[in-house]
């Protein structure tokens, strides 16, 4: 033993460990054993050994100590001649083992023998890194197929599995295990996971069991899993992961061979190409794993690339440091897998290169890292001094990963950022000092992001963004912190489901060309989801949307071509969830954005009529009637949606636009479904029905989120008996089935979704009334029965469709009814009860709960209309549903002081236009700390504030303003409380 051994960092733990090996070598049964372990301590390469590792290595140090008698032969053998009885021995071992116990504990004190030779064999520079990675890989083969061959036997022995040989059980088998990553290229580090995709050919296997060859190859499987990786007292053989297996979120952990063919050749990446030139079977059924890896080979080795695939093969590349040069490599803390200059970058620098040619120059299908780069070294793909310089690299790194390693078994690739972890790192690699050490490490790293950034210097950029890369299986440090710099709150969230889309685990994904857009689209898509109220959420809502996409080619190319569209899609998702929603479950709705012109260019109302009366035309049937009235009316209210979002309408504007729409909608219905209707039951003879809109609908206020407050109304001759149809009903029954066909016909899920909610809470009685009632009992009800704030509703209301007598005598009703002379003090008592009845029922202290909080919209409201019903009477030109327009009429008729209806005039616009916009957001208020900070800025600027701070003092000074004008308006003139009405309905 005649190497040069690194000198002990912590000097005190070298000699304690000394004295240890030296006391416990004095309490060895065997003579001969003692006398080596002494020997071995003896001033020389053996003591210098020892004291390499008590003075670095806390892991091997334990390692040694545990088994002085087998550590005590390297006196006399070398490890080279260890290692191959070793792994005789444990051949033995394997064979003899009775249970998988047995196994598994003749595994794991094999694992620590090699573990401890092949770093005696590194240290003392015995050997090269291919021996030292090599060693590795042949023990983590040589325990896969111990392992598996005692998996079979039992089997077999179940009576599940027919074998050929029980003494070489996985021969014909059609069982393989394929190595992935560094195992399968023989390049396995001192404390790595290993990667195996676990296969069966059907056609091979002759199974006997009373379930599937799939049930029993998963339970197998995961046997396996456990006798490699479960911690023991023993410890452990090797991590194992399953992941690089196809479309790992939904496979079992072991799958056909028929299966993983067809994933590979309809949705198999180019990443995945780049993983599978590493593969090779390392145990069970040999012959038929490579028979697998033959037929996927024009998979993995193309002849003919088409330019897309390149591009996606650079895109690749290039989002790995799409921001090169933008941060420094420093020592403290790099991570030398991933990081700038590391062993991936030296990976994908050869595994790039090897796809785009390799297809056609079979010399470059090489597993091994350095064998690639001689490979492309030697066809001329690669300079031969660049090639030497990345092998070098390559090499010190890999050298360096394994000393890191060694200190406590750990699979850390992270340089220690202490200057003190640095310095113990250094001595255990044999540098005299950390300066000589810092210098060449950067040096390597530097050559390698040099000539890594070569490789795509040509290439166009992907964006300033940041580090960004969805390959393989683990999440990548630097993409995770470039998602948390962007603003994602999860970015573990949001590499899983990117990871997903390349998985082609949408439709939209599919295909190769979706997905390599996909690819160069990423910084921009990210960045765009990014810039939203709420980043987290877009990205769900942009999965969602993806999800339900029956192809992607179209779209992306769509936003390749258009960023701005691809921005007011991100836009959608993060700022307005709702609508977002509606794009979820109707992705079509984009096409209206994309052509549609802007809401203040549209056609009048009679020209939008004409619009959709013209695509009704070509209804086949009513089923048909009805897709085609909701892709219409979706399209434009989801148009408005997004120019509210925009700040290009306000709510004012946008609730008339969205009324007309809704009206429209009515009406076309109400004609096809009465004409549906009259096909089976006539007409009722001199009848006539209309349909009354209240709330929102009929104050001309409406949102995109909004329903519909209906009530039915009716009028037939006195003498009429029902309809005179082939099936005739009474006239009650008649209107009352009529009323429930159009409520389908605006409520029902078809295959292009839904219109609109409708609610029938404020008809005459509510829910205990008639769906539809006829004139005569609407005017006795308001006269007679009507509670004061049933007609507060009516103000609202207006007759939406129907025959002109009808109208005309509905409208005649409401007008009496809210012209009715009142008592000021009586009135403005039952406004209070009221008030004070929803406070109890709705109340609450947040004040972006803009209806009903005190000073809210309710307020505003309540206001107006008890105003309203005290002065209709003498100034009929007040009445209207509209209460900005109320607030107007009030102060020109000179019943409010121009000053007070100003400010309640202000408030109201203010409150509707918060209202309106976080409605496109959340489905329920959420007081200000729990808004995300997007969502607080988008808000500001849609109404018009400085920021949210300016937003929120406006809003409790109009909350204010209007809590003080209910009180001096309504609550002091209010006489003492009136009786409470028996039922609260919907107040809009």
């Amino acid at each position: 033993m005649a190497s040069q051994f690194p000198q002990p960092f912590d000097s005190d733990a070298a000699a304690s460990g000394l004295a240890e090996w030296q006391h416990r070598a004095t309490t060895l049964d065997d003579p001969e054993a003692t006398e080596r372990a002494e020997a071995l301590a003896a001033p020389g390469p053996g003591r210098e050994l020892l004291t390499a590792i008590f003075g670095n290595s806390p892991f091997l140090s334990r390692t040694l100590l545990r088994d002085v008698a087998f550590s005590g032969r390297l006196v006399e053998q070398t490890p080279t001649e260890l290692l191959d009885a070793s792994f005789e021995r444990l051949r033995g071992q394997a064979a003899a083992a009775a249970d998988i116990d047995s196994l598994m504990s003749c595994l794991r004190q094999a694992k620590e023998r090699t573990a401890l030779l092949i770093a005696v064999a590194d240290i003392g520079d015995h050997w090269p890194l291919t021996e030292i990675v090599g060693q590795l890989s042949a023990f983590a083969e040589l325990s896969l197929k111990l392992a598996l061959d005692h998996l079979l036997r039992d089997a077999a022995e179940a009576g599940e599995l027919r074998l050929d040989d029980l003494a070489e059980p996985a021969r014909g088998s059609g069982l393989s295990i394929l190595a992935m990553g560094k195992l399968g290229a023989k390049e396995l580090n001192y404390s790595s996971d290993i990667d195996l995709i676990v296969l069966y050919d059907q056609e091979l296997v002759d199974y006997t069991g009373p379930a599937t060859p799939l049930d029993c190859f998963v339970r197998l499987t995961r046997s396996l899993v456990r006798i490699m990786q479960e911690r023991t007292g023993d410890g452990y053989v090797f991590r194992t992961d399953l992941r690089l297996r196809p479309d790992t979120g939904s496979t079992p952990p072991a799958i056909s061979m028929a299966a993983a063919e067809t994933y590979y050749e309809s949705v198999g990446q180019n990443w995945e190409r780049a993983a599978l030139i590493k593969a090779r079977p390392v145990a069970g059924d040999i012959a038929a794993g490579q028979g697998f890896l033959d037929r996927i080979a024009p998979f993995i080795w193309r002849k003919h690339l088409d330019f897309a695939a390149i591009q996606d093969i650079h895109s690749i590349k290039r989002q790995i440091h799409s921001h090169r040069g933008h941060r420094r490599i420093a020592v403290a803390g790099h991570n030398i897998k991933v990081g700038r200059g590391g062993i991936r970058e030296i990976e994908f620098f050869a595994q790039t290169q090897q796809l785009i040619a390799g297809g056609r120059d079979r010399s470059l299908r090489v597993a091994d890292t350095c064998g690639a780069l001689r490979a492309l070294a030697a066809n001329g793909s690669l300079a031969a001094p660049v090639a030497e310089e990345m092998i070098a690299a390559y090499e010190f790194l890999r050298r360096l990963e394994h000393r890191m390693q060694m200190v406590a078994d750990e699979q850390t690739q992270e340089l220690p950022a202490d200057p003190a972890g640095l310095d113990r790192l250094a001595t255990f690699l044999g540098y005299a000092d950390r300066a000589t050490f810092d210098a060449e490490l950067l040096s390597h790293l530097r050559q390698v992001e040099s000539h890594y950034a070569k490789l795509f210097e040509h290439s166009p950029e992907l964006g300033d963004v940041g580090n960004l890369v969805f390959t393989g299986t683990e999440d990548d440090p630097d993409t995770i912190a470039t998602l948390r710099e962007l603003g994602f709150r999860e970015p573990a969230t949001v590499v899983a489901l990117v990871r997903g889309w390349h998985h082609g685990s949408y439709r939209a994904t599919r295909s190769v060309r979706a997905r390599e857009l996909l690819t160069e689209l990423m910084p921009a898509l990210l960045k765009a989801l990014a810039n939203t109220a709420n980043p987290d959420t877009a990205m769900i809502k942009f999965d969602e949307f993806l999800g339900r996409l029956p192809t992607g080619v179209q779209l992306f190319s769509l936003f390749y071509a258009r960023p701005g569209l691809l921005d007011l899609v991100a836009e959608i998702m993060g700022s307005a969830p709702r609508l977002a929603e509606r794009l979820s479950r109707n992705p079509t709705l984009l096409d209206g954005v994309i052509d549609g012109d802007p809401v203040e260019s549209w056609p009048g109302r009679s020209a939008l009529a004409q619009e959709m009366a013209s695509l009704l035309a070509v209804a086949r049937d009513f089923e048909d009637v009805l897709d085609i009235a909701r892709r219409w009316g979706q399209n434009r209210m989801f148009q408005v949606g997004v120019e509210m979002l925009r700040n290009s309408i306000d709510a004012s504007s946008a609730g008339n636009v969205l009324s007309d729409l809704a009206e429209l909608l009515i009406a076309a219905l109400m004609t096809r479904v009465t004409e549906e209707f009259e096909t089976r039951h006539g007409a009722v003879p001199g009848g006539g029905f209309a349909v009354l809109g209240l709330g929102k609908l009929g104050a001309r206020e409406m949102t995109p989120e909004s329903d519909l407050d209906l009530m039915f109304c009716y009028g037939c001759p006195d003498e009429s008996t029902g309809s005179d149809g082939a099936k005739p009903l009474s006239p009650i029954e008649y209107y009352s089935r009529l009323s429930k066909r159009l409520i389908n016909a605006l409520t029902a899920l078809t295959g292009e979704g839904r219109l609109y909610e409708v609610d029938m809470r404020l008809r005459p009685s509510g829910a205990k009334g008639p769906i539809a009632v006829h004139i005569e009992g609407f005017a006795r009800y308001q006269r007679e029965t009507a509670w004061t704030w049933e007609h507060m509703a009516l103000i609202r209301g207006r007759v939406i469709c129907g025959p002109p007598d009808i109208a005309a005598a509905i409208t005649e009703i409401i007008g009496d009814t809210i012209r009715t002379p009142r008592q000021s003090a009586t009135l403005m008592a039952e406004v209070v009860a009221m008030r004070q009845r929803i406070e109890r029922e709705h109340g609450t202290d947040n004040p972006w709960s803009v209806k009903h909080v005190r000073g809210g919209i309710v307020d505003l409201d309540f206001i107006c209309q008890a105003l309203i019903l005290e002065h209709a009477a003498a100034r009929p030109e007040i009445i209207t549903g509209n209460t900005v327009s109320g607030f107007r009429r009030l102060a020109n008729a000179g019943c409010l002081a121009h000053e007070k209806a100003d400010e309640l005039m202000a408030a109201t616009e203010l409150l509707h236009n918060v209202q309106s916009f976080l409605r496109l957001s959340l489905r329920q208020a959420a007081p200000a700390e729990e808004l995300p900070e997007g969502l607080k800025a988008a808000l500001a600027v849609a109404v018009g504030a400085a920021d949210f701070n300016e937003l929120s003092r406006r809003l409790l000074s109009a909350q204010d303003d209007v809590q003080r004008h209910f009180e001096s308006l309504v609550a002091s003139r209010a006489a003492a409380p009136p009786e409470s009405p028996p039922e609260v309905r919907r107040q809009a």
